[in-house]
């Protein structure tokens, strides 16, 4: 899937994607593959990643550029 950042929490080194799908997917930055740093992402900036479904809500896994 692919989708836009909509917020970076560079402290706590988390955000959230906005899928193609209208859903919003928290994303750690340990999921960040291919070089992307997280330190370096941007508001707006287009990534692909895999989704899964956990007890507290939708994930975005294996975060890529897009």
């Amino acid at each position: 899937m692919t989708g836009a950042i909509t917020t970076i929490n560079v402290g706590r080194g988390f955000g959230f994607i906005r899928g193609d799908d209208e859903v919003d997917y928290f994303f750690h930055r340990a999921e960040l593959r291919e070089g992307l740093q997280f330190e370096e992402l941007k508001q707006g900036q287009f990534v692909r990643f895999d989704t899964h479904a956990t007890k507290r809500g939708p994930r975005a896994t294996e975060v890529t550029g897009a």
